[in-house]
């Protein structure tokens, strides 16, 4: 079949081929890699800076939830 659906189509033209391939900006999980480093980095530190068991379960939360702490933080910082 020649034919390709309008979805076929709609994917090719905002993943960066066609006619709209400058209009468009296409992701491929850049943030989820991101975030995935940032939960291993925070994990390891709370964890090793933990004493007790109590800390460990607190640090793997902490390290779940950094994103919101680093806005928080920049947000206090810039006071808004």
């Amino acid at each position: 079949m020649d034919t390709e659906t309008s979805e076929q189509e709609g994917m090719k033209n905002r993943c960066g081929s066609g006619p709209h391939m400058m209009k468009h900006m296409c992701c491929h999980g850049s943030g989820g890699a991101l975030y995935g480093l940032g939960f291993l980095g925070a994990l390891g530190y709370y964890l090793t800076t933990a004493t007790s068991l109590l800390g460990g379960v607190l640090g793997v939360i902490k390290a779940i939830l950094w994103p919101a702490f680093l806005v928080y933080g920049l947000l206090k910082f810039l006071g808004m």
